[in-house]
């Protein structure tokens, strides 16, 4: 069944109770208010920096929405793009597209307006919806996108090139149109990361959707009971299928906007959130801002939490083995998915699998994984090779692209995900690193996931990047773009003498002392990186010629 039924079912059993809240402490700390005192006390619906939705006025605004896309004549065979900061209305707009038949296209809020011309050309978006932070990039390219046809705003102070949503759906039905869904009609495009170039359009039929409530619910064992913090962007596929298991039994999501230590932690507090999905830096800074005595846990309501989970890239054990120590009652689970298999699930550690922290799992409910050659043939246990998922999650295509899709998806379901990978003995499965990320250096292949696990041991790195920089005589030579962390020092000779402890190959040649960018979504940009110093790099190496 389409996951729009279960929304219905939510509104008609629960329909009085909380489904949505946002959390904006930044407007607080705009006005000189602290949030501190509201950590240990019961939110209010009044709150100014804080807004709920209860479930049957969650079923409401999706209904009057696909009503307005209806009387509009935007329903099946449609796309509509959602451009928005995560808030309240945005998975209303979501299941209210759902709703009508339409395709839903969650776009980044980071691209530039070119990006998004790019990207709603490229799904051939009939109508946009997007927030007040867009206005200037919209306007920049709203004459040129004849495609689209209605530009819907949602916030006050509408511009002048578009209608404004609250006005135009405060008057229709809020009943269910009940246009007939299939599952395998397309539900849903959404765009790939973009680390390695433009991105592509993902398409994923009703199914997927459905898959991932299921998926996510057999992992977790989430009840009504549990309080979901989303921390990520709703336009990836992550959090927002993280919280489709919570979504299928009534759980309450909180949408948290700011990614700061002490705003998480007071969140968990003052909701009483049960399950956290976090990305590594955003767990990282928790645990530094814990050390450095700016968060002081005896202070918040924590004895809820009971789930910590974290995906999105390789997750370093010396994290875990940090994190337990500061909050040793938590499950802990990491998930590993990629857009074209609807996100987190398809391999999954497991909560009673903490003694394997390092691997990404086993093949997750429901799916199936393999390891595989160059000529899709699986390879031994203990060899690495591409790892390839089969299930009901993964995507119908790319988008007007079946050079892209035949060169990802084989004609009996099985997605070659570019994820290098190796098998244990006992069947967990680990990853190596992108195989487009993959280092060769005097014929050796270097894998920079496993360098980086060792560069993050030393205490006073907050973060690093291998990358593979161009060389005349071997190839190419590992690089290390190394982020201090605040209050510490680290220079080149230290560095080096703590790579000892690495075989002499894969020891990096070059070290670099420099933040390491991540996109939204926690990964880490490699071709920004491998662009910005490989230039630097090719200077030097002329300079020595001269």
């Amino acid at each position: 069944m389409p996951i729009t039924d279960i929304l219905t079912r939510n509104a008609e059993q629960w329909g009085d109770d909380v489904a949505l809240v946002e959390i904006n402490p930044q407007e607080l700390e705009s006005k000189r208010v602290s949030w501190r005192d509201y950590a240990l006390i019961e939110p209010s619906r009044n709150d100014s920096f804080r807004s709920e939705m209860t479930w049957r006025e969650f079923d409401v605004k999706a209904s009057r929405l696909a009503n307005l896309l209806l009387s509009r004549g935007i329903g099946k065979g449609s796309k509509v793009a959602i451009l928005l900061m995560n808030c309240l209305e945005w998975l209303p707009i979501y299941f209210g597209i759902l709703r009508s038949g339409a395709t839903a296209v969650p776009m980044n809020f980071r691209y530039t307006a070119e990006e998004i011309r790019y990207c709603l050309d490229l799904a051939d978006a009939d109508c946009l919806f997007f927030g007040p932070e867009f206005v200037g990039r919209l306007e920049d390219i709203c004459d040129r996108l004849p495609r689209v046809r209605s530009f819907f705003y949602v916030g006050g102070d509408c511009p002048s090139f578009a209608e404004s949503y609250g006005a135009l759906t405060a008057g229709l039905p809020g009943t269910n149109p009940g246009i007939p869904l299939d599952d395998e009609e397309e539900a849903a495009i959404y765009f790939s990361s973009g680390t390695t170039g433009f991105p592509k359009a993902i398409v994923h039929r009703h199914r997927s959707l459905m898959h991932a409530c299921i998926v996510e619910q057999k992992h977790h064992g989430q009840t009504r009971d549990d309080v979901f913090l989303c921390i990520p962007p709703l336009y990836h596929t992550g959090a927002k299928m993280h919280w489709f298991g919570s979504f299928l039994v009534g759980g309450r999501a909180v949408l948290l906007r700011g990614i700061k230590p002490e705003w998480i932690i007071r969140a968990v507090s003052s909701e009483r959130c049960t399950i956290v999905w976090l990305l590594v830096p955003w767990a990282q800074d928790i645990l530094d801002a814990i050390d450095r005595g700016e968060i002081k846990l005896e202070v918040y309501h924590l004895s809820q939490w009971r789930l910590m989970h974290i995906g999105a890239q390789p997750v370093p054990p010396s994290l875990i083995k940090r994190w337990k120590e500061r909050f040793p009652d938590h499950q802990y689970d990491t998930n590993y998915g990629l857009s074209e298999s609807i996100g987190p699930g398809a391999v999954h550690l497991g909560v009673e699998n903490i003694d394997h922290v390092g691997a990404i799992g086993v093949a997750g409910y429901g799916w199936e994984t393999r390891i595989v050659d160059e000529r899709h043939r699986d390879v031994p246990r203990g060899k690495v090779g591409e790892l390839a998922v089969r299930g009901a999650g993964v995507m119908k295509c790319y988008y007007k692209d079946p050079k892209a899709t035949a060169e990802v998806l084989s004609p009996d379901g099985w997605l070659y995900t570019g994820d290098m990978a190796r098998e244990s003995e006992d069947g967990f499965i680990y990853l190596v690193d992108r195989k487009k990320d993959v280092i060769i250096t005097g014929g050796e292949n270097l894998y920079p996931v496993q360098i980086e696990d060792f560069i993050r041991k030393h205490d006073a790195v907050k973060d690093v990047a291998v990358i593979g920089l161009p060389d005349p005589r071997l190839g190419e030579i590992a690089a290390a773009i190394v982020e201090v962390k605040p209050g510490f020092a680290l220079d080149e000779a230290e560095f080096n003498a703590f790579c000892t402890g690495l075989p002499r190959y894969q020891r990096p040649r070059k070290v670099f002392f420099a933040s390491v960018p991540r996109n939204p979504t926690g990964k880490i940009e490699k071709p920004k990186l491998r662009k910005l110093y490989g230039a630097d790099h090719l200077v030097a190496q002329q300079n020595e010629l001269n």
